[in-house]
């Protein structure tokens, strides 16, 4: 008898749930291949997210390196009621959220000149034309996601970057779908009007991670827990 698309969906899901205890499991014990692989799995996902509601890509990495290590103190607490992403993610938009929240208090600083940007990487292309104007694009498109409110940038990224559900959006965010179906509508209104104004519509393909980016968040992280090399 076949299974249904919803039988198969479940049982995907419980693989997941089951590799990710798995995976925590070894991390508890100590392993560091373990940990170095929970971080490089979600690095990407994590990275994003932070930025998305700081806007600073310093700042980003490191309210990602600081989660980790909250959620690694914690670690015995995860029960799998959510995958491990979502854990984390929760984590990371609470650390970032504070964050912002403790920017709006103080008075605004100007930021370090000799922070090192790492831009957002593009595809390869032989065809300088056609890096240029990716390049001109990315650009735009990051531009206009950090112009956005704080409230609608975070709904935003977690939707259209980083292609969380309406639902999964709603329980990292503690709001509830509709929220986030208003939000998501203004935020891409918002979005689409900045665009159309200097290039008309494009297709919203932004913000993938840099490799380089990805090793360095990782190494710190694991330098911090204690394990070198």
């Amino acid at each position: 008898m076949r299974k249904s698309a919803t039988q198969a969906a479940a049982i995907s899901a419980a693989d997941a749930i089951a590799a990710d205890m798995a995976l925590v499991r070894r991390a508890l014990a100590r392993e560091a291949g373990a940990f170095r692989l929970i971080i490089k799995t979600h690095n990407q996902r994590l990275y994003r997210i932070a930025r998305g509601v700081v806007r600073n890509d310093a700042e980003a990495e490191d309210i990602v390196q600081e989660a980790y290590m909250r959620a690694f103190a914690r670690l015995d607490g995860f029960r799998g009621d959510a995958s491990l992403s979502t854990w984390l993610s929760r984590i990371v938009i609470n650390e970032a959220l504070g964050r912002l929240r403790k920017r709006k208090r103080i008075v605004a600083m100007p930021e370090n000149p000799e922070a090192q940007i790492i831009r957002f990487p593009l595809s390869p292309s032989d065809d300088p034309e056609r890096t240029m104007a990716q390049r001109q694009i990315l650009g735009l498109v990051e531009r206009a996601t950090d112009s956005l409110p704080d409230v609608y940038r975070t709904v935003f990224v977690a939707r259209v970057i980083e292609g969380l559900s309406i639902e999964e959006t709603a329980d990292l965010l503690g709001v509830r779908p509709e929220t986030v179906k208003t939000r998501l509508h203004r935020a891409r209104a918002l979005v689409r009007k900045a665009l159309d104004d200097e290039i008309g519509p494009v297709l919203l393909d932004a913000f993938p991670f840099a490799g380089r980016r990805c090793e360095r968040l990782t190494e710190a992280v694991m330098r911090r827990l204690g394990f070198e090399g």
